[in-house]
This record gives C-alpha cells, sequence and structure tokens, in this order.
C-alpha cells in the first residue's frame, strides 16, 4: 500500500510540476512558507461551497495558513452555492494539473456528487471535508467512500451538533423556567431558524434542537416546548435561499415580532438558529424591539452552532446564550496533517492527528464538537 501511494503521490506530482497552476478561480494560487521538492511539486484545488457562509470563512482563513506553512501551491474555489458551478470548476483544476483536491461540497449528503467528484479525479487524491457526503451517515457515507483509495473525509457527526444544543437548552430553559414564561401560560414557546431545506445537518439540528430540550424538559416534569406559530406544521422557518444567513433570520424574527408579542400575550420565548449567523439575525432583530440589550432589559434566549466570533461576542456580552463549537482550527489542522502524509507517501495517511479526533476505518475524520456559553 505504502508503495503503491508513493508511486501514485509521484506521478501525479510530476504531472502537476508539467502541467502548471493556472486556473480561472475567484483567487490567485498561492504559496509561501518552506518549500521543498514534494510541497513545490503538488498542485492542490481548494474548493468551498460558499465564501459567503460565515464559518466556511473562518475554516478557510485557517486552511490558507496551513498550506501556507507547508509551502503548498495551492487555488481556492468558490463554489458561490452553485454544485454545477463548482463542478465545472474541479473539472477545469484537474485539467490544469491539480494533483490533490480538497472539497468542501455544495450539495450536502449527496453520494452522487461524491461519486462523480471522485470518478473526475480518476485516482488523485480527494480529501472531502465539513459537508456530509451521504445524507443517511456515517455508514451511508462509508460505501461511497471505502470504495476508494486515496480519499478521505473530514467533518463532524452531524447529529451531535443538534444533540447538545438540545441538551443545552434544556438544561438552560428548567433552570430559568419562570423568568422565560412571559405570559405565564405554564409554556416556554420558540421559533426555530432551519439554514437550508435540504442540508443533513440542517435537517439533524432542526430535529435533535428540539427534540433534546423536550426530553430534558419532561422528564422535570414541564411541557414540552410549543412552536410559537400554531399554523405552521413544519414548526420551523427556513433560508429559503440555503444560504444560513443573518438576513432570512432577521427578517423572519422581525416579521414574527409584529405579531408576537408582550402586548398580545403571545411573545416568542425562546429562538433556536441551526447557525450562528441566524442567530446573529434574530438577536439584531430582538434588539431592535428593545430586546437583549444586556443588564436591566427583558432577555429572550437565543441559541447558535458553531462558536463563530460574533457568536462569542454576543455570549460574552450577555445578548445571546449559547452555541455549539464546530472547530475550523481543528478541521483545517486535520485536512492539512492529512495532506502532509499523502505528500510524505505514509501508509496510514492519518498519522499525528489529535488523539481527541476519532478515526472511523479507514476514510473518515470525525471532529468533535464542543458546548460554548461564555470564556
Amino acid at each position: 500500500m505504502k508503495k503503491t501511494l508513493a508511486i501514485l503521490l509521484s506521478a501525479v506530482m510530476m504531472l502537476g510540476l508539467l502541467a502548471g497552476c493556472g486556473s480561472k478561480t475567484t483567487e490567485q494560487p498561492s504559496t509561501s512558507g518552506t518549500e521543498n521538492t514534494e510541497t513545490a511539486a503538488l498542485n492542490v484545488g481548494v474548493f468551498y461551497y460558499d465564501y459567503s457562509d460565515v464559518y466556511i470563512s473562518s475554516v478557510r482563513s485557517s486552511m490558507d495558513e496551513q498550506l501556507k506553512a507547508m509551502g503548498v501551491n495551492y487555488t481556492n474555489y468558490d463554489g458561490a452555492g452553485n454544485q454545477a458551478q463548482q463542478t465545472d470548476q474541479i473539472n477545469t483544476a484537474i485539467s490544469n494539473g491539480a494533483n490533490l483536491l480538497i472539497v468542501n461540497m455544495v450539495s450536502s449528503g449527496s453520494p452522487d456528487v461524491a461519486n462523480e467528484i471522485i470518478s473526475m479525479a480518476n485516482g488523485t487524491p480527494v480529501i472531502f471535508f465539513n459537508r456530509a457526503v451521504d445524507e443517511d451517515g456515517v455508514e451511508a457515507s462509508a460505501s461511497v467512500l471505502n470504495a476508494y483509495e486515496n480519499i478521505a473525509f473530514v467533518g463532524t457527526d452531524a447529529p451531535e451538533a443538534g444533540h447538545l444544543q438540545g441538551k443545552m437548552i434544556g438544561e438552560y430553559v428548567l433552570e430559568h423556567y419562570d423568568e422565560l414564561d412571559l405570559n405565564g401560560d405554564g409554556k416556554i414557546s420558540y421559533a426555530m431558524f432551519k439554514g437550508d431545506e435540504a442540508n443533513v445537518e440542517a435537517i439533524y439540528r432542526t430535529q435533535f434542537g428540539v427534540e433534546d430540550a423536550d426530553a430534558v424538559l419532561t422528564a422535570a416534569g414541564k411541557p414540552a416546548l410549543e412552536y410559537f406559530d400554531a399554523s405552521n406544521t413544519d414548526k420551523y422557518q427556513v433560508d429559503q435561499d440555503g444560504n444560513w444567513s443573518a438576513t432570512a433570520a432577521n427578517n423572519y424574527m422581525t416579521t414574527n415580532l409584529s405579531q408576537y408579542n408582550e402586548s398580545a400575550g403571545n411573545m416568542i420565548e425562546l429562538v433556536i438558529c441551526n447557525n450562528d449567523d441566524m442567530a446573529y439575525g434574530a438577536v439584531m432583530a430582538l434588539q431592535n424591539a428593545g430586546y437583549n440589550h444586556g443588564e436591566g432589559t427583558t432577555a429572550i434566549p437565543v441559541f447558535g452552532v458553531d462558536a463563530t466570533d460574533v457568536a462569542k461576542d454576543l455570549i460574552n456580552n450577555g445578548y445571546m446564550v449559547g452555541t455549539i463549537k464546530q472547530d475550523n482550527v481543528g478541521m483545517a489542522d486535520a485536512v492539512a496533517t492529512i495532506t502532509a502524509n499523502l505528500i510524505a507517501g505514509k501508509e496510514n495517511k492519518f498519522e499525528g492527528l489529535n488523539e481527541n479526533y476519532v478515526i472511523v476505518d479507514n476514510w473518515f475524520v470525525q471532529i468533535p464538537y464542543a458546548v460554548y456559553t461564555g470564556e
């Protein structure tokens, strides 16, 4: 295996030397740090699903730092939320000599897209990251990725964020039940903002963020959470563009507050968001309505996922309660470590990874989530 991988990488690196690294992208190819023959020969295409995503932007910054420090020639590509565009970018990069692909797929949870990318790579190593390869979970993804050599996925256990968020919400609501029940009806009404209708992470977070909170509450003899709008059978409001955006959440929350408020006796008493950008949008709408300004004002608890810098500032200032950390630095570090191992022709491409990461078979590096409620 080690000999085969070393031969393969030597071959693709030679192709990289012959082909060069020019391509039509949103950024110029980059290289810096301490170069050696192997890293200089490596021509890496890094494909992001959408630069505008706040969390992905933080991963990109961390990835740039890691790859530059390694002295790797690489080019970043912005899929701009369009899978066809990203597929064309991958095809162009391969034609221009890319000999390692690092891919954050636009179409989350799509084994057909993953298989197409692997087929296009035609033996070139591919590291998928962040967005699930198959919406049905680890076992289904394994059936796709285990069929190929030189393939890896760096990501998370998709349901874990929802479970952690739900437990955090349940425990917080239980501890502050009476003060949160603004209309005194003995129940807590909530709003839920979903990032993308089809995204597997969004689906799990929307489901378990409520289910696990309800489990905590009902075990303590309290009623389950109640969605604020009885006419909405989905029990969430989704970003119709699939962008997980602050704008979408802000617009929804502003409209909601015009109808569901303390004056009407039906105030939304809890806000659950699939990510921190949507949480930020919800907080801004609440602040515009006079809430969540810190000590001396009524606070509607808002929860997110990602632990972005903006969200951490909101939490530390008392404007938001908590989030679930998705480790952008850890994700970039794992991808860079695998890249370095491939360059070195190591048989174990996961050698040297953080001991806290979970490795599944020979393809999946799982970066754990963590609860964040302030410094």
